[in-house]
């Protein structure tokens, strides 16, 4: 996918936290810790490994291909490959308020460890906490 259509499909899938331009998906594809995991065009996970923990920077499942898999099916591919570049941990961060996400995690292993208060915008200027999940690799 190109940083084009990754900010596109990322575009459909979040509000809150906002979701990013083709230039940040440009600067993270150029980074050699990153790496992105696509399914087809339906989905797309993009991770992040440095000095042994892998971090989930984002994930996104299009719309109308939701409760197919898709999401476990990247997550699992992200452990792999966190696990292929040597990460001893992992850790995400995912809005308070994204049921969704949060039980996709906790299916996954990952556990709550802490939270940021009010860490994200919503249009209307409402605040939302990050919880911060983690799980041993």
């Amino acid at each position: 996918m190109t940083p084009e259509a990754l900010a596109a499909l990322h575009g459909r899938c979040f509000v809150t936290p906002r979701p990013w331009d083709a230039a940040e998906f440009t600067d993270f594809l150029a980074d050699p810790l990153c790496f992105l995991l696509v399914e087809g065009d339906a989905g797309f996970l993009l991770g992040r490994v440095a000095a042994g923990e892998a971090e989930l920077l984002t994930i996104a499942v299009a719309p109308e291909a939701r409760g197919r898999g898709l999401g476990r099916k990247l997550l699992a591919r992200f452990i792999y490959q966190a696990r292929l570049r040597a990460a001893e941990s992992a850790f995400l961060e995912v809005a308070e308020d994204n049921a969704a996400a949060r039980h996709l995690y906790r299916i996954a292993g990952f556990g709550e460890s802490g939270r940021r208060k009010g860490y994200y915008y919503a249009p209307d200027g409402r605040r939302t906490d990050a919880m911060v999940m983690v799980r041993k690799l």
